[in-house]
């Protein structure tokens, strides 16, 4: 099991950048945080999840007056 974003998900083996994919993320607008520590986005292609990994995706937004 994964836990993304304090939800625990069987995504064992899955790379980062298929998951931010498969949940509908821009890789571009977003940062990870992985097992604590924030991932350059050229490790998202090379990031396989394993069972205990503990992944936080934050979404840039825009906006504002």
């Amino acid at each position: 099991m994964v836990t993304i974003n304090g939800e625990a998900q069987e995504k064992d083996g899955m790379m980062l950048l298929d998951l931010l994919k498969e949940v509908g993320y821009d890789s571009r607008a977003v940062a990870v945080e992985y097992n604590d520590a924030i991932l350059d986005k050229a490790a998202y292609e090379t990031t396989r999840l394993q069972d205990g990994d503990v992944v936080e995706i934050v979404c840039f937004m825009g906006g504002g007056a």
